[in-house]
């Protein structure tokens, strides 16, 4: 069991370190999510455009036929996502 601790002008809570590594939780970014009056605590998959670049560099560099310059950066283009 586990209380809540004053951490400033917030609150928090020790999370036993088997119950981190068990759940996947170590040095990951945290998703909190009420359900039900119930609290869950879920790592953030960090697969998204963080790793972009590196993703499409790796598959260009297996791919002789993807050498085009411009891909790179019409791949990474988003502005017709910006609304």
């Amino acid at each position: 069991m586990t209380m809540l601790t004053r951490i400033g002008n917030s609150q928090g809570i020790r999370i036993p370190k088997p119950l981190i590594q068990q759940t996947h939780l170590e040095n990951a970014n945290l998703e909190l999510e009420v359900l039900e009056n119930r609290l869950l605590i879920k790592p953030v998959n960090n697969t998204g455009r963080d790793t972009w670049v590196e993703n499409i560099e790796k598959v260009m560099s297996h791919n002789k036929e993807l050498q085009d310059e411009g891909l790179l950066e019409d791949l990474l283009n988003d502005n017709d996502l910006k609304g």
